[in-house]
């Protein structure tokens, strides 16, 4: 009976790529028309991975393999179970070194661990997708991965900012607890590190977007971030993917957090939409455009 367990578990992790109701999406860019839906819970776990490793300086391709490798382990859920003793995304054993089980648990640890190895990994960056990933996890399943790639590709572009408001969530609040700036604040934190808070110390309120009245008729608080790119000719568009990266994981978040409305480089998505659009925010004209790209702007429902 155990083996059979055992077996259809692995069966069900080889077949299936996700579970639960879609309330995301991710579209291609420019000329693409391909799509993936997916979970708020598979969002944000999507969304920690991306930033845990640009926050590294990793490339996309980077990226990329770690989607992939946690759609084929987990279908992008922090799971308390797996074959043997292994836990969370990237289904990673305290038994085989990986670190203790609430080490293992927290996305962001699991995530950094997946990295450190696949780095080692001798010219991981050509090498196959599912060769790369195969590398780190020893997996039963070593070709598993590659079907996983067309949509860890289109996650990683949208998350990483190179493509610009191509991820959309219902933005429906869930039953966490966690809501308002502060845990926005945490969060960012958590998946980027301190300094995505330093470049001019991100700040509440004072813009004309958190004064608003929420489409709930509730108190909101606005969470600004500003977004450099540094000097020389690739300056602008490092800005436009550094702000598109923390808009979509604004977005990426807006159920366990609470976020009711987020807005950069003229855009603005709010939560609740039945289609989920980006909508222009009428600040194009007269310089709005310029200003609006230099912060993202993430609002709570209190």
């Amino acid at each position: 009976m155990v083996l059979l367990a055992v077996a259809g578990y692995l069966a069900v992790q080889y077949v299936t790529g996700g579970a639960g109701a879609p309330g995301c999406k991710v579209a291609g860019g420019k000329g693409e028309r391909t799509t993936y839906e997916f979970t708020p819970e598979q969002a944000v776990n999507a969304a920690t991975i991306t930033a845990v490793g640009t926050a590294r300086k990793l490339p996309e391709r980077a990226v990329t393999i770690a989607l992939a490798t946690a759609l084929q382990e987990s279908a992008l859920r922090n799971l308390d179970h797996g074959d043997k003793d292994s836990l969370g995304l990237f289904q990673q054993r305290p038994s085989q070194g990986w670190g203790k089980p609430e080490e293992i648990m927290d996305p962001a640890y699991s995530a950094g661990l997946f990295y450190d190895h696949l780095v080692e990994v001798p010219g991981y960056l050509d090498l196959p997708l599912t060769d790369a990933a195969q590398r780190v996890q020893r997996s039963a399943f070593p070709s598993a991965y590659a079907k996983h790639e067309p949509d860890a590709e289109l996650l990683a572009a949208a998350l990483t900012g190179r493509s610009a408001a191509t991820l959309t969530c219902d933005g429906r609040p869930g039953a966490t607890p966690e809501k308002g700036p502060d845990a926005v604040r945490a969060a960012l934190v958590r998946d980027f590190g301190h300094d995505v808070l330093r470049p001019a110390g991100a700040e509440v309120g004072g813009d004309a977007a958190s004064r608003r009245p929420a489409a709930t008729g509730s108190d909101e608080r606005t969470v600004t971030l500003p977004v450099t790119g540094g000097t020389g000719s690739g300056s602008a568009r490092e800005q436009g993917r550094r702000g598109w990266q923390l808009a979509h994981w604004a977005v990426a978040n807006a159920s366990s957090l609470h976020i009711q409305r987020v807005t950069y480089a003229g855009r603005e998505w709010t939560a609740g939409n039945t289609d989920s659009k980006w909508y222009p925010t009428g600040t194009e004209g007269a310089g709005g455009a310029e200003r609006a790209a230099g912060a993202v702007r993430i609002t709570s429902a209190r």
